[in-house]
């Protein structure tokens, strides 16, 4: 086994282990303690799968994935199914994205276990077990392999809905399974299809559509998109998203939010469009059309939300807009777009709701018109909640910036008067974005103080710090230098798009 088959192993081991040992230690204390140092581990696993034999230095246009590392291996030989694991410049940021939020919200725990019905030490154990399937998912090389890793991430999720949320918690975390089962029965009969016209289950070999007939493509990727639209999620498939993330607890909404919604991104450009790229063609306009509703709607129904977390919940169903129309452009600049958004959007939108936890746990509520006047007794926290707001809301130097540029940028590029119309519309769609986080600033922030918040204290805690700190600085470095992200993914892109529209 080589160095890299090592870490791949470890960086999916050392959560599942972790977990045991978080959940079995006496003590709920130090089963938080234990959690958070598996995903201090799990972190430092992730940062040497960077490079290896294939970086993006010379990549090859065949075949369409190279992996850095990848470890692949007989796991059921009866039905020819491989336990096939691998990194390249597409999935590695999101893997190092995962691996730091976990760590994040499991650090947090030490200093704030929410309310609820349920241990501390239970909490970590069921973030670590997400983690498990979260990094699974963009590991995973074998179709049959993603199906099963992004099938584990469903009841832990729901567990810690259902255990740690809000007052209507179990009735939102009901319906976040409905619809991700819902998602799961159609990526279930997608893979089905893939597998039984190619007759593998092989990401590498399926890249580019190998042995797929044109219906079959066309069949599997409206399955695959559509089970990947739930996920995501993008509209019209996304009313599960408000509630989840309004009833979760803070560090829930942190990993919903910044990682777990993107394995439906990730998905469809991995496997959707990489697997059935005539059926991409073939969809993108319609992809398009949905990306620039999603857009309007989405910034729409925020300027007219009055509760905190459900408007920051909302604004994803908008900045995934964004990703799915670069993607819809299957060109190289919009995927780039796509992967650069996924990025920003989770760094910038877990310390969002970092931000909202911190205010609803002081003031006792999220209501927009309870909470004005929070830079009159608690400045450092109204500053962060700024920064957060405009680095959402796309200010060039920013990480929001690149993603949503550049999407625009991919559709105009694209040409015809379809693709400039949606560039257009999902252009004025980024204004209405910075209109409804300035005046979520301006209910917030500004004015005279609230009886919620007139007797807030200025400091912050240092483990809130510790935790905000890493994210507030990803998105001045990832806005300031976007090939942090972009350098890896160029290669990788570029051989995909040449086997997409060949």
């Amino acid at each position: 086994m080589t160095f890299g088959q090592f870490l791949l192993v470890a960086v999916l081991a050392v959560p599942a282990l972790g977990a045991v040992a978080a959940a079995a230690v006496p003590g709920d204390r130090a089963g938080r303690l234990v959690g958070t140092a598996a995903a201090a581990l799990t972190l430092l696993a992730t940062l040497p799968l960077v490079g290896g034999d294939h970086g993006w230095f010379g990549y090859g246009p065949r075949p369409a994935v190279q992996p850095w590392h990848q470890l692949d291996v007989s796991w059921v030989p009866g039905l020819d199914l491989r336990f096939h694991l691998g990194v390249d410049g597409i999935s590695w940021p999101l893997v190092v994205l995962t691996a730091l939020l976990t760590l994040l919200c499991c650090g947090y725990t030490l200093w704030r276990v929410p309310a609820g019905g349920g241990s501390g030490r239970a909490l970590v154990a069921l973030l670590l077990v997400v983690e498990v399937g979260i990094l699974g998912t963009f590991l995973a090389l074998d179709l049959v392999l993603f199906f099963l890793f992004f099938e584990v991430v469903l009841l832990p999720m729901y567990a810690i809905i259902a255990g740690w949320g809000g007052d209507d918690r179990r009735r939102a975390a009901r319906k976040f399974a409905l619809y991700t089962l819902f998602g799961s029965v159609l990526l279930l009969v997608g893979v089905y299809v893939v597998v039984a016209a190619a007759g593998t289950a092989d990401l590498v070999t399926l890249t580019g559509g190998t042995g797929l007939s044109r219906g079959a493509q066309l069949a599997a990727f409206t399955l695959l998109a559509l089970a990947f639209a739930v996920k995501s999620p993008l509209w019209p498939l996304h009313s599960w998203l408000p509630d989840a993330h309004t009833q979760a607890p803070t560090v829930g909404s942190v990993i919903l939010a910044g990682v777990l919604l993107k394995m439906g991104t990730y998905g469809l450009i991995r496997v959707a469009v990489g697997v059935a790229p005539e059926g991409a063609r073939w969809a993108a306009p319609v992809l398009g059309v949905l990306a620039v509703a999603a857009i309007g709607v989405g910034g729409l129904v925020c300027l007219a939300q009055t509760e905190l977390k459900r408007l920051i919940a909302y604004s994803s169903v908008g900045h995934m807009g964004f990703v799915l129309l670069g993607v819809a452009t299957l060109t190289a600049t919009g995927l780039q777009a796509a992967l650069i958004g996924n990025i920003a959007h989770g760094v910038i939108t877990g310390l969002l709701f970092f931000l909202a936890g911190a205010i609803k746990d002081r003031t006792r509520t999220g209501s927009l018109a309870e909470l004005s006047g929070l830079r009159e007794t608690a400045p450092r926290l109204a500053g962060l909640l700024g920064f957060a707001a405009v680095a959402s809301l796309g200010l060039p130097g920013l990480a929001g910036f690149w993603g949503e540029a550049f999407a625009v940028v991919a559709a105009l590029r694209r040409g015809g008067g379809l693709w400039t119309t949606l560039a257009v519309l999902a252009a004025l769609g980024g204004a209405l974005t910075a209109a409804y986080f300035l005046r979520l600033l301006r209910r917030v922030t500004h004015g005279r103080p609230s009886p919620a918040v007139a007797s807030l204290a200025p400091g912050l805690a240092g483990a809130e710090l510790t935790a905000w700190a890493p994210l507030v600085l990803l998105a001045l470095a990832v806005g300031l230098a976007p090939a942090l992200v972009l350098s890896y993914s160029s290669g990788p892109v570029g051989a995909l798009v040449g086997v997409v529209t060949r």
